[in-house]
């Protein structure tokens, strides 16, 4: 039995929910693997189809680190869609096939003939999921995105940072990961629908819809009382005390905004006069002091140890925590407790972790972590599944279509 039977029964035999639903992945980059990764954790069966002599520029290479953690869990077909022998044996594929994900530029799908349009014909219940920079209609449709790009257009970068220092990114690719999330729960909900209608259809997003959508509260205070934020740095936009203290050791996050927390915090501080200042007996006035008190605060933490005052502001009840670098948090027992550093083989690097899923179902456990294919590692036997003869894969071969 090939080694992917195996995985796809061992799936099967786990009870992952998505077992049995078969995908198709053209996807590169960040956020559309994000989507896809979802499906695949959960046991879906991915095949991952990339072009001959592929190579994704954005994601490193095939055994880094990033590659390994976004196309675990796959299969993996090289195909030629320019290549007439190639585009049909995709469209026989595609047929047999439950989900197709992609984020190629809009136009591109189109110019390979592989667009919804294209395959519905032939797949009625095939749900064909895109993520685009832009959407797939309006102005900006056809243009290129990237992560950055739609935190400039979309606002983020004006309200990250600090204030006089010009506009900042955050550190990790925000619109591409929540793009993938969306597309993922997007297509959970037309399955869903599918079930009820036996119809397929077409789930889309793009990196600036999920921007503007994450600027949530910061888009509402626009939209609703005309306040277009600023950046705040370390501090909450409108809450105070919320934001970064120094400690002995290292900075820590307080959160004691609200009147209760604010009275607990005066007096796990140590000063209970705080509370008698008129200006401060409000958020709204401390807002307004807010540089007064984050330093008068931040004179009193600097006196002891990070541990100390989480400890402190634990047993107060106040919301608070250390500012950890990478290391520190995957040394958190907390993190460890929650198992997200999830252990899988690689074929030449050996036993490794990755970034394991943080959904949690009840009952159901993923456990289901799987090497990246090899490009076209599994070329004739995804071929045969989708009904070609061996005759016909030979072919395929011969044309060149076949990476």
């Amino acid at each position: 039995m090939p080694e992917s039977a195996v995985d796809t029964k061992l799936a099967q035999e786990t009870r992952l929910p998505l077992a049995g639903l078969r995908v198709l992945d053209l996807t590169l980059a960040r956020a559309g693997p994000t989507c896809v990764r979802h499906l695949a954790d959960w046991g879906a069966e991915i095949i991952r189809v990339e072009p001959p002599a592929a190579g994704d520029g954005l994601g490193g290479a095939r055994d880094g680190f990033d590659q390994i953690n976004l196309h675990r869990n796959k299969r993996g077909l090289s195909i030629d869609l320019k290549n007439p022998a190639g585009h049909a044996a995709f469209l026989k594929l595609a047929a047999t096939c439950d989900i197709l994900v992609e984020n190629m530029r809009m136009q591109v799908k189109h110019r390979l003939k592989i667009a919804y349009d294209d395959l519905k014909e032939i797949n009625p219940r095939l749900i064909y999921a895109s993520i685009s920079g832009f959407g797939q209609t309006g102005p900006y449709s056809k243009r290129g995105g990237v992560d950055q790009i739609a935190q400039g257009m979309g606002g983020l970068m004006t309200i990250t940072g600090e204030a006089g220092r010009g506009p900042m990114r955050v550190g990790i690719p925000i619109n591409d990961l929540t793009a993938g999330n969306l597309l993922a729960m997007g297509i959970m909900m037309k399955l869903y629908d599918r079930e009820r209608t036996g119809k397929g259809g077409y789930v889309h997003t793009s990196l600036l819809e999920a921007q503007v959508f994450m600027l949530d509260f910061q888009a509402s205070r626009f939209l609703m009382d005309g306040e277009v934020a600023g950046q705040a740095g370390n501090d909450h936009p409108v809450n105070i005390p919320m934001g970064v203290f120094p400690t002995t050791d290292k900075p820590i996050n307080i959160a004691a905004s609200s009147p209760k927390l604010w009275t607990n915090f005066c007096k796990a501080a140590g000063h209970e006069e705080w509370l008698d200042v008129e200006e401060w007996k409000t958020n709204g006035g401390r807002s307004k002091d807010r540089k007064r008190i984050n330093e008068i605060i931040g004179q009193v933490t600097a006196q002891h140890s990070s541990e100390y005052w989480i400890d402190k502001l634990e047993e107060a009840g106040i919301p608070c925590g250390p500012v950890n670098n990478i290391k520190e948090v995957f040394e958190d027992p907390q993190v460890q407790h929650l198992e997200m550093a999830m252990p899988m083989k690689h074929r030449t690097r050996g036993d490794i972790k990755v970034v394991a899923q943080p959904v949690n179902i009840e009952g159901v456990e993923t456990g289901f972590y799987r090497d990246i294919p090899e490009l076209g590692e599994h070329n004739e036997e995804i071929l045969a599944e989708a009904g070609l003869t061996a005759a016909e894969i030979a072919a395929l071969k011969a044309t060149g279509a076949l990476g």
